[in-house]
């Protein structure tokens, strides 16, 4: 399975997973042109895309969908709070999903949606699976880790993960203390320590690789982020740990290896 995040922030969020000849795109925030251009950079047709799973209503990961699905002839999928926020009708607009429901996109890539707190939305992490014993989660915009969410995070091969903002910056920042408390409540986003006291308590010896998700350009920085992460999980860690950034893509992950590749630019 491969992973490629083809950008990651408050503007657009988009990660295309490929087994094979399948391609799944989790979430599709950027505009249609955009999303189809930062596909062409990798050399993959959007026609080629066989479905797309959004997390959650938000319009930076949900924002060209429903255009993309209908111009590529991609399923769509969502959870039925998610498609009663954007308004779309389940059967005909899309494919709904309960939590925890296995979702099979082929004989052996599926995903299951786990349920986690995100700012009035009915937002899930993704854990994606290639029926061979790889696992690779995608979860951004949450404001803490439940304990769902960290059994799942425990047997997966590679983790993306928001590392949203860096708590000094955030509060001695010029954003309203309304706004604050919003990003840093329970329903907000992870903070550097956050993240890094997740993948710390899920780190194993088999996780290969770790990516850093929807970094706050005002309230973080990758340095900041990176070191954060790497103190936490100190030696016990041998993979690899990659920022994945607003303008992506940049780089391919794969299960079973430990390096991410840059990615190939036609």
């Amino acid at each position: 399975m491969q992973i490629t995040h083809l950008g990651s922030g408050s503007r657009g969020n988009a990660t295309l997973l490929s087994y094979g000849d399948t391609r799944v795109l989790i979430d599709c925030g950027f505009s249609f042109n955009q999303t189809e251009n930062r596909l062409g950079v990798i050399g993959v047709e959007p026609s080629s895309i066989d479905a797309i799973v959004v997390t959650h209503h938000h319009k930076d990961h949900s924002g060209s969908a429903i255009r993309a699905s209908t111009a590529w002839n991609a399923s769509l999928h969502c959870n039925i709070g998610t498609a009663n926020r954007l308004e779309w009708s389940p059967i005909e607009d899309c494919n709904t999903f309960e939590s925890l429901e296995r979702v099979e996109f082929n004989e052996v890539l599926s995903m299951i949606a786990i349920p986690i707190p995100h700012d009035d939305s009915d937002n899930v992490a993704i854990i994606a699976s290639d029926g061979e014993g790889g696992r690779a989660a995608i979860v951004t915009d949450l404001g803490e880790g439940t304990s769902e969410l960290l059994r799942h995070l425990a047997g997966c091969s590679h983790i993306s993960i928001e590392a949203n903002y860096d708590h000094s910056r955030l509060m001695e920042g010029p954003y309203p203390n309304s706004l604050k408390k919003r990003i840093s409540g329970r329903g907000g986003h992870l903070s550097n320590s956050q993240t890094s006291e997740i993948l710390q308590r899920v780190c194993h010896e088999n996780l290969e690789s770790v990516v850093l998700c929807h970094l706050s350009e005002k309230n973080n920085a990758p340095h900041l982020a990176e070191s954060e992460v790497l103190m936490a999980v100190g030696d016990s860690f041998k993979g690899s740990i990659s920022i994945s950034r607003q303008t992506g893509p940049e780089f391919s992950n794969w299960i079973g290896r430990a390096e991410p590749q840059r990615v190939a630019t036609f």
